[in-house]
């Protein structure tokens, strides 16, 4: 099995995940925030689905279409993007993003919004991984921490990112032991 198709399987089964999570948890549970620098859970779900389908994809889709300008400056991977591609995860950490207009997921209207979502990144998942089996490694966007990434290494990150992300919905729940869940 190639390595995006089992990335994925991968990705499918933690998208299930967050879905069957968003099960346990009323409308309220959901936006509920442990503190103001904090995220509710629907404000993660609400990040990965963004940060999915208006970065990842997207920036995989330019690496589809390159540019037509053979001058365009080429982009090296930096360390750290070498380091998770090479492990094939992030590191387990928590990264603190300081709230802002720009950056913090909006609160979501609905449990039946954040399931679309992740219905839509399904699909669209399913949709690209077929097309990076002839996509040139030579074509990359370049990612504000990892460095350039070519189609297959974006597409590989949405799965990471997910599972990274677990970590956090983790810790989230244990915020709300306290309530029914």
């Amino acid at each position: 099995m190639s390595t995006t198709k089992l990335a994925l399987l991968r990705f499918e089964e933690t998208a299930t995940q967050y879905m069957h999570e968003l099960d346990q948890f009323s409308l309220e549970q959901l936006r509920q925030k442990q503190s103001d620098n904090e995220w509710s859970i629907g404000q993660l779900i609400q990040h990965l689905i963004s940060s999915a389908l208006y970065m990842q994809l997207r920036n995989l889709e330019q690496c589809l279409m390159p540019s037509q300008d053979p001058m365009a400056p080429r982009t090296e991977k930096t360390e750290l993007g070498v380091a998770i591609f090479s492990q094939g995860s992030f590191p387990p950490i928590r990264v603190h993003v300081p709230p802002s207009p720009q950056y913090t997921p909006e609160q979501p209207e609905s449990k039946e919004e954040l399931i679309q979502g992740l219905h839509t990144v399904i699909q669209r998942m399913k949709d690209i991984e077929p097309t990076l089996e002839k996509a040139s490694k030579q074509h990359i966007v370049s990612h504000p921490r990892f460095g350039g990434l070519c189609a297959e290494e974006w597409f590989l990150l949405v799965e990471m990112h997910y599972r990274h992300h677990l970590l956090q919905l983790n810790r989230l729940k244990q915020g709300l032991v306290g309530e029914a869940i």
